[in-house]
């Protein structure tokens, strides 16, 4: 992969990030202040927009990698998916016995370790 598609996959990913940082810590702000406000619900959900364009900019890096590249990442993925899949249904039995009770904010942070994992073992596999 070219540095070149590296950076601009950066640029994007990294402009979609701080847009979602700054969306997000104005809507904490406004929902703060506002607790009763009829808007509550599209101000909760606005960070979404930049999320997506995260979203975005993934999916066009996709595009940009070489077939081998591509057979990584999908390896990673697949690993991911099922790897999250296995922690979050595992703690979701627990919480039956007695275990706290967790955001779904957590899911999104394990199937990120879990793809950077997988990316690194299938990443050797074809070293």
């Amino acid at each position: 992969m070219s540095s070149a598609c590296t950076r601009r996959y950066l640029q994007e990913f990294g402009a979609a990030l701080l847009a979602y940082m700054g969306v997000l810590v104005l809507s904490v702000n406004l929902l703060n202040a506002y607790p009763g406000a009829p808007w509550r619900v599209p101000v909760a959900l606005a960070p979404m927009l930049p999320g997506l364009l995260m979203v975005l900019a993934v999916v066009r890096q996709l595009g940009r990698l070489d077939e081998l590249q591509r057979r990584v990442q999908l390896e990673a993925m697949a690993f991911a998916f099922g790897g999250a899949a296995v922690v979050t249904f595992s703690y979701g039995f627990l919480e039956n016995v007695g275990f706290p009770d967790l955001s779904w904010h957590f899911v999104w942070p394990i199937m990120a370790v879990l793809w950077l994992l997988g990316a690194a073992i299938a990443s050797r596999r074809y070293a």
